[in-house]
Formats: structure tokens, C-alpha cells, sequence
């Protein structure tokens, strides 16, 4: 990586990344682009431009995107038509940015002329791969710089030192031991380490940071209405809205009901397993909405196929492989059946609980006339049923007569 000149580095402002940042210039002798994604995460990103100016980006190579309503319309609402989870739980909020700050970095290395990219993943974690994958995909020829993973900085006190040494400042909530590390964007906020590490234990209360204690919540239910055009939300209570504002919206109210805490032990792709808190709230309430108005739209052969599709599709994203051929094969089978993926949902929400409990559409398959207990008017012949079963059980009867000898 000799003939490196310039790089395209995925920079938050941190401790790590600012001691990446000034790593790179040291070790590579290169120029530093940096690019700062406003995901959601609801930290102001300003001082983080601010920050790499001090280091000596220069300021047309300090990019500090706002991403928000790319991020939720090309990534989360095509998942979400999904109804993905990650090991039938995780709604991989983590996992589905990442492909798009590896498309950003892509785009952005090809506009400045840079020869890599960078970024501040660990050698333990899945985002490396994730990372990585991406950008390979999107750019077979780009150099990837994975610092922790050639440093020797393998310590928070080494880290810290080495920052007091190159005049980094270093914050005075950093210079003690972390109790969990954090990432966050508009679709959840996902803790690890430390304080979590055991799963015996239960997550303290102070690691929750985007949702109300489910206990302290309302004693009265909230009910709201979310409506769906081909798969996708379109409107709160009647109100239209675009796809981040109107997770924000969610996010609003899933905080107050204490809505989308999730204690997980995962198996992540690296081999090992990791304990996790995650806190999803808006788009636990969106999750089950989706699934509400799938049951009144979607055929049954389509809805079980789809449900067969998802941990693979799911598995796809967890480990990266948001650009590989086969998620996109998938994605469009699963984009197809949503085209009549429409109507509106009723929910009640409640003390960490997200309940559908209406759903209505023009294009519903749900007939009351044929499920009624009441006189169904001829539309459904109750003696037909005879045969159906006859010939389903024609194998099971076959069956017990050879072994009853």
C-alpha cells in the first residue's frame, strides 16, 4: 500500500476515528478525506467537521452528508417489505447502514481521486466484513485500510496515550473505562461490551437510551393508524409523510411506550457469539404494521414462500451481502409480491407492546362472507370439503395400512 496518496476515511468525530485519522497521515504520509453520515444517529455532526479541520483536512475534503431519507427509503423500507430478522429476532439495524456509508465512501473516493478507503471496525466485529463486502462490490480495485487490524494500539490505554502524544484531544468521558460501546441510527441504537458482556445479567437500566422504562410507560394505550402503499409506509394518522420522517414519527412513539427492547445473544459472522441490547422503537412499530397488512393482502402460497425467503434474506444482510446478486434476486421476488401491499393498519401501543389490532385494504383477500359462522349464502360449499380431505389423506391412509402390516 505503498503508492497510497490519498484516502477516504469513515469519520464520527470519536476518540477512535480522530486517532485513525491522524494514524493514517503518520503511517501512510497521505492526504485524509473524511466523510461524516447523518444516519439518525441524533448526535450533532458538526463538531465532527469542525474536529478533522483542526487535523488538517482540508475543507473540501470534509463531507458531513445527510442521509437520513436515502438511508430509510433504498435500505430500511426495502428490508422491512422483508419482514427481516436476523435469527428470528434482530431487525439488523446495524447491519443494513452499513452498505450505504461503503456506497458513500465509494462514491466519494471516486470523486476526490482517492486510492482507499478506511475504517474504524474492529477485527472482532461483523462491520468490517460488512464494510468491506461492499465496497468490493460496488469497487473491485479499492484499497481497504483496517487499522485495527494492523496497528498494535490493542488497548484503551494505549489508544489514549498515543492520542496525548499527537496532541488529539481526548475527552474526559473517554479517559475512563467504558461501560458499553454504542451505535446508533434512525432505525435503533445497539449496545455491546463491557457492562453486557455477561448474559446472565440483566441490562442495567442506564445502557437504555431510546426507549422509556416499558413500566414507567402510559397506563393508558395509544392508537395510531400507519398506512401502506406497495409495501411501503406512506402516512401516520392520515398524515402522508416520507419514509424517515415518518420512522422518526414512530420513533417518537415507541420511546414513550417503552416499545422495541431487545435482549440478544447472536451468532455473528466472524464465528463467535456476542450478547447485545438493541432498541428499535420505531421500527418494531412499523415491523408489525407491515405484517398486519400483508395478512389481508398477501396469497397464502406468497406470504409462506416469503416467510421462507427471509432467513436467508435476512442472513444475507447480517453478513454483508447487501450488493451480492442473490439479495437482489430476492429483493425483487420479495418487491413483487408487495405491489398489492396496501391499506391501513390500526395499533395499539402499550407498555412495550406494539398490537395490531385493525387492518383494512381495497385489495384485501380477506372474504367475511366465506369465513362467517352465519349462513354463507351458497358461497362456500361445506361438502366439497369431503373430498379435499379424502385426497390429502390418501397418502396417510396408504401409509398406515403398509406399517399396520
Amino acid at each position: 500500500m505503498s503508492d497510497i496518496k490519498r484516502v477516504v476515511l469513515a469519520y464520527s468525530g470519536g476518540l477512535d476515528t480522530s486517532v485513525i485519522l491522524k494514524w493514517l497521515q503518520v503511517t501512510y504520509d497521505c492526504e485524509v478525506v473524511t466523510f461524516t453520515a447523518d444516519l439518525g444517529q441524533g448526535e450533532e455532526l458538526e463538531p465532527a467537521r469542525k474536529k478533522a479541520e483542526l487535523m488538517g483536512v482540508k475543507p473540501e475534503h470534509i463531507y458531513v452528508d445527510d442521509l437520513r431519507e436515502e438511508f430509510v427509503r433504498d435500505f430500511v423500507f426495502p428490508m422491512m417489505r422483508a419482514n427481516a430478522r436476523y435469527e428470528g429476532d434482530y431487525l439488523l439495524g446495524t447491519s443494513i447502514a452499513r452498505p450505504l456509508i461503503s456506497k458513500r465512501l465509494i462514491e466519494i473516493a471516486r470523486e476526490t481521486g482517492a486510492d482507499a478507503i478506511a475504517h474504524g471496525a474492529t477485527g472482532k466485529g461483523n462491520d468490517q466484513v460488512r464494510f468491506e463486502l461492499s465496497a468490493y462490490a460496488l469497487d473491485p480495485d479499492i484499497k481497504v485500510i483496517a487499522p485495527w487490524r494492523e496497528w498494535d494500539l490493542t488497548s484503551r490505554t494505549a489508544l489514549i496515550a498515543w492520542a496525548e502524544k499527537h496532541q488529539i484531544p481526548v475527552p474526559k468521558d473517554k479517559r475512563g473505562e467504558s461501560p458499553f460501546s454504542t451505535d446508533a441510527n434512525l432505525l435503533h441504537t445497539s449496545s455491546e461490551g463491557k457492562v453486557l458482556e455477561d448474559p446472565w445479567e440483566e441490562v442495567p437500566d442506564y445502557v437504555f437510551s431510546r426507549t422509556d422504562n416499558p413500566e414507567d410507560a402510559p397506563d393508558q394505550p395509544e392508537y395510531i393508524t400507519i398506512d401502506f402503499e406497495k409495501g411501503d409506509g406512506v402516512a401516520l394518522n392520515g398524515q402522508a409523510m416520507s419514509p424517515a420522517t415518518l420512522l422518526t414519527a414512530l420513533n417518537a412513539l415507541g420511546k414513550k411506550h417503552g416499545i422495541g427492547r431487545l435482549d440478544l445473544v447472536e451468532n455473528r459472522f466472524v464465528g463467535m457469539k456476542s450478547r447485545g441490547m438493541y432498541e428499535t422503537p420505531g421500527g418494531t412499530i412499523y415491523a408489525a404494521a407491515h405484517r398486519g397488512i400483508e395478512q389481508v393482502t398477501l396469497d397464502r402460497g406468497a406470504a409462506h414462500l416469503k416467510d421462507e425467503l427471509m432467513p436467508r434474506y435476512a442472513e444475507l444482510i447480517y453478513n454483508g451481502f447487501w450488493f451480492a446478486p442473490e439479495r437482489e434476486m430476492l429483493q425483487a421476488a420479495i418487491d413483487l409480491s408487495q405491489q398489492k401491499v396496501g391499506g391501513t393498519v390500526r395499533l395499539k401501543l402499550y407498555k412495550g407492546l406494539a398490537q395490531v389490532v385493525g387492518r383494512k385494504s381495497p385489495d384485501s383477500l380477506y372474504s367475511e362472507q366465506h369465513v362467517t359462522f352465519e349462513d354463507d349464502a351458497g358461497t362456500y360449499d361445506q361438502q366439497d370439503a369431503e373430498g379435499f380431505i379424502k385426497l390429502n389423506a390418501l397418502r396417510l391412509r396408504l401409509l398406515a395400512k403398509r406399517d399396520r402390516g
